[in-house]
């Protein structure tokens, strides 16, 4: 990063910068702040906070542009960006906070680069596919701007324990919602028209004490081919039906047959109004369009153009993979074991399964026994077992599983990412 490019004038600025400077570099917080506050101009960050305002004068807008970069090898490698301005009552981010939009249908893959532009960093493979996305963001945004959900926080709210126990029948592309103004879950389900056994869900309905309603709104999934029901628990006297009215009462959702967006038939970087910054600019480059490059530090999965996983240079060993995997399902049959330990170590070991594919020889874990290193039926060895009876043996495990990731890696952002989820583990089980 060139620091001399980058000028913060807020102090939200600043600590913008210092978060990529923490990333880039390895340093510490302190460190990346003062740093960042010497890019501002002052002499330390301390100085900043005292002088700076937090943010800028100028109001977010209340619009927001979405962009998609393409690539089509059917038609002889044709390449474009799709770019789609959805006009807003209320800036996005008052619609949906920007970590709830990536649980947001179409929102998954798009990055905020600017306050007023999304992209997406995975090369869509045609301009239909890039619009029909798009389009798919723009029904999700205008359902929380005219309904005021937005998606649950945690799992605990994402799965209430009536759908655990018994779940709607005929259920398809069903999504988990939270009623802003009381916290009410909702569920929104987009089974293809015709196919929901309608007797079966009037059954489940009087067994489980929940309501279901059909809404004439064509949907987010699939318009005109899919059918929206909400439902909830009517024991709670929650009103469904003037939920049903707010979505009835919607426009008639955009699909890519009526794109109405900016076509471009290039890979010109695409640079929104707020994009002021030297640094605004390089973050709105779609990552899919840099051919990726070793570092001293970590190497791409994949040297193809678009591939933007990185792991860290070194190795593990078959050995210590196994070892690994004896320790985290050792600490997920904790019977103690926080819900946040689960959310935190299944990444974890999924990560370390990638990498453990990508380092092994030829001949090494060829068969089943490969799936069993960090998954399958096969269970912890016997002193892990032994030590997962108690909250000090798991974090000892947990400390002894970091330790082993640090020595047999380089430190880089992919490594640390891994750790952090193995220190917020220990941090959940002592608190």
């Amino acid at each position: 990063m060139l620091i001399g490019d980058v000028r913060p004038t807020t102090l939200d600025g600043v600590k913008s910068l210092a978060a990529e400077l923490r990333k880039e570099r390895g340093i510490k917080d302190a460190i990346a702040l003062d740093l960042a506050a010497q890019a501002a101009n002052f002499s330390n960050f301390r100085n900043a906070k005292r002088l700076l305002p937090k943010k800028a004068e100028e109001v977010a807008p209340p619009y927001v542009l979405l962009s998609i970069y393409w690539s089509d090898k059917e038609q002889k490698y044709t390449c474009g960006r799709e770019t789609l301005k959805v006009e807003l009552s209320r800036p996005i981010l008052e619609i949906c906070g920007r970590y709830a939009l990536k649980k947001v249908r179409g929102f998954g893959n798009l990055r905020m680069v600017a306050d007023d532009h999304f992209i997406c960093d995975d090369l869509a493979p045609s301009q239909e596919h890039a619009r029909e996305r798009l389009c798919t963001a723009e029904r999700s945004i205008r359902f929380m701007e005219h309904t005021t959900l937005r998606p649950p926080r945690s799992s605990r709210e994402a799965h209430p324990r009536a759908l655990a126990h018994d779940s709607l029948p005929s259920r398809d592309h069903s999504t988990a919602w939270i009623d802003a103004a009381n916290g009410q879950f909702i569920l929104i389900d987009e089974p293809y028209g015709g196919a929901p056994d309608e007797i079966k869900r009037a059954a489940w309905a009087a067994r489980t004490g929940w309501r279901i309603v059909k809404t004439a709104w064509p949907g987010m999934y699939r318009p005109h081919e899919c059918d929206l029901y909400i439902a909830t628990d009517a024991r709670s006297g929650y009103d469904l039906d003037a939920l049903a009215a707010k979505i009835d009462s919607m426009p008639p959702p955009l699909i890519a047959e009526s794109w109405s967006g900016e076509s471009s038939p290039s890979w010109d970087t695409f640079v929104s109004p707020l994009a002021k910054t030297a640094q605004d600019v390089r973050r709105a480059r779609c990552r899919g369009m840099v051919y990726p490059n070793a570092s001293a530090t970590s190497v791409p999965y994949s040297y193809q153009l678009g591939s933007t996983r990185r792991r860290p240079v070194g190795e593990l060993g078959v050995a210590g993979h196994i070892d690994a995997g004896s320790i985290i399902k050792a600490v997920l049959t904790w019977r103690h074991r926080p819900s946040g330990v689960w959310s935190r170590l299944s990444p974890l070991r999924s990560t370390l399964e990638d990498w453990m594919e990508l380092e092994r020889r030829r001949g090494e874990l060829d068969g089943p026994e490969f799936f069993q290193v960090y998954y399958g039926d096969t269970v912890a060895n016997k002193d892990h077992l032994e030590k997962a009876k108690s909250r000090e043996g798991v974090i000892w495990m947990l400390g002894e599983l970091k330790a082993q990731l640090q020595k047999a890696y380089s430190d880089c952002a992919p490594l640390r990412r891994q750790l952090h989820r193995i220190e917020m583990s220990i941090s959940l089980i002592n608190k």
